[in-house]
């Protein structure tokens, strides 16, 4: 048995819907795609930020190693100095 109006007459991808499921994935694209951007700026803004965090990091690293060492050879003058 054949029913009538199924999809006869109907260019083919709109599957009778008249365009309304194309326009529907249409616009999940482009939502897809907005957010998809808004997260790329969001992981390259963090990525940048972390690198900067880095950077930082090694330049207090490298202070506090200076300031450990000028503590140190400090400590031996003035143990020196108390004999």
């Amino acid at each position: 048995m054949r029913r009538a109006g199924l999809g006869e007459g109907v260019p083919p991808g709109n599957y009778g819907n008249y365009g309304y499921a194309n326009s529907g994935y249409n616009a999940c694209e482009e939502e897809n795609e907005r957010l998809t951007e808004s997260l790329r700026s969001k992981v390259t803004a963090i990525k940048s930020l972390s690198i900067e965090i880095g950077h930082e990091v090694k330049n207090q690293n490298k202070l506090l190693a200076e300031m450990d060492s000028q503590f140190d050879s400090t400590t031996g003058f003035l143990g020196l100095c108390s004999m």
